[in-house]
């Protein structure tokens, strides 16, 4: 189990009811802290900062509704977070978003390493690839490279991740006080990477961390994201919208592991999922229906959000006819290829908004009934676990850490305690 921070470090949700006084205290980490300890208390394997280097202005061409939202901003880097969580845990995951687009591959193993050392071993990394043009331009960069191209670019950048975090042999550290000598100069090496994005002399400049290589977590949704995943990644996160869909990506997955010579059990891969919780079923069908009414008072969220993530500006369209055919993006293209796959003859305002039907969604009940169906989704689609998506919020965390994992842990679906010290231990454990 993990649990998505949407947006990572930002004002994300400061209008809600339950988020306090969010619009002053969104950039103090007490309530991320908070988070992590609850959490931890109910054995979840990770938690995920989500981060993004830019004010997006895809929708309608202008700032305007992502400030008007606080939507992707502000927010501050969420990997000053890592730190603070894992002061305040022992176990759990904390994965960081990094950009291979954006940071040099030395750059980040040395933060890494670093904050692997000062979690006890308890680091991932999210790479992703960017995908708005913004990101690239705040970097110096006119344009983002083509989508193909930067997964080349990715796998490149974790071919010298990997040989910088082995650029120390094990014995370099001596610690001898009578000679003195500290490290075996013979044990570290240079790596003097040459490649087609890429080169670095090396060696790293600190010791290997707890795990060496941190956990590698990957969001492959595009025939080249999944190839990427599956050769480099110990988790993977995807969106299945329906049982078929899961077994479908799993199935996929595997196939692709297989190929690359990796053992698909060492890989989990995790669906999204927001529960809606209640006391009662239909107190839970209730609040969907609410949340679901209260989406048509926000269509331009909705509709940034979709521009944003698609990297094409939905505010060109007409709102109440279907998506034009033959739409292509150099953005998120698993983000696209679903919405034309669910379109189905809907509108772009249907789409935006979202289906209507509470009583069909998945997650949807008592903790007790969406544990169970989680549990037979599991068992259906050979996933592995489920990302969470809920909003940060202390009546969101508590629901889910006191609600749904316990009625998961009764069923013997998640742990009911940590066996290792290490992250990538505990995620392989279960």
């Amino acid at each position: 189990m993990g649990w998505f921070v949407g947006q990572g470090f930002s004002a994300n949700g400061w209008t809600d009811f339950w988020a306090g006084n969010r619009v002053n205290t969104w950039m103090k980490p007490d309530l991320y802290m908070d988070l992590g300890r609850a959490m931890e208390r109910s054995g979840f394997d990770y938690m995920m900062l989500e981060d993004a280097s830019l004010i997006p202005d895809t929708f309608n061409g202008s700032m305007e509704t992502y400030l008007k939202y606080g939507m992707s901003a502000p927010k501050n880097d969420p990997v000053t977070l890592v730190p603070l969580v894992g002061h305040v845990t022992s176990r759990l995951g904390i994965i960081a978003t990094i950009t291979t687009s954006f940071y040099h591959p030395f750059m980040a193993a040395r933060l890494m390493s670093s904050l692997d050392h000062i979690t006890d071993g308890r680091v991932g990394a999210n790479l992703v690839t960017a995908h708005s043009p913004r990101g690239a331009q705040n970097y110096g960069r006119p344009a983002l490279a083509e989508h193909d191209t930067r997964y080349r670019m990715a796998r490149e950048w974790v071919q010298v991740a990997d040989q910088l975090w082995n650029s120390w042999e094990d014995g370099a550290v001596l610690g001898d006080l009578e000679t003195p000598r500290l490290v075996d100069h013979t044990k570290v090496h240079t790596i003097d990477f040459e490649g087609e994005f890429f080169s670095s002399r090396g060696p790293l400049n600190t010791i290997p961390s707890p795990q060496r290589r941190p956990v590698i977590c990957q969001a492959g949704g595009s025939p080249a994201g999944r190839e990427f995943a599956a050769e480099v990644a110990d988790t993977i996160i995807a969106g299945g919208k329906s049982v078929e869909a899961m077994k479908s990506y799993r199935d996929d997955i595997t196939e692709r592991m297989l190929r690359f010579g990796r053992n698909p059990t060492d890989c989990k891969v995790l669906m999204t999922a927001n529960p809606v919780l209640g006391e009662t079923n239909e107190e839970a069908r209730e609040k969907k229906r609410r949340q679901q009414a209260e989406n048509d008072d926000k269509l331009d969220y909705f509709l940034a959000a979709l521009s944003y993530t698609t990297a094409i500006d939905m505010g060109k369209f007409d709102l109440d006819a279907p998506l034009p055919d033959g739409l292509t993006t150099d953005g998120a293209q698993s983000i696209l290829t679903d919405i034309q796959r669910i379109a189905n003859g809907r509108t772009l305002r249907e789409i935006a908004i979202g289906p209507k039907d509470a009583d069909s969604a998945l997650f949807v009940g008592t903790p007790d009934a969406v544990a169970s169906m989680m549990g037979d989704i599991i068992d259906e689609s050979g996933a592995d676990g489920f990302l969470l998506g809920n909003p940060i919020d202390r009546r969101s965390v508590s629901e889910i850490t006191d609600g749904l994992m316990p009625a998961l842990q009764r069923r013997g679906l998640v742990r009911d305690h940590y066996e290792h010290a290490l992250f990538r231990d505990n995620l392989l454990a279960f």
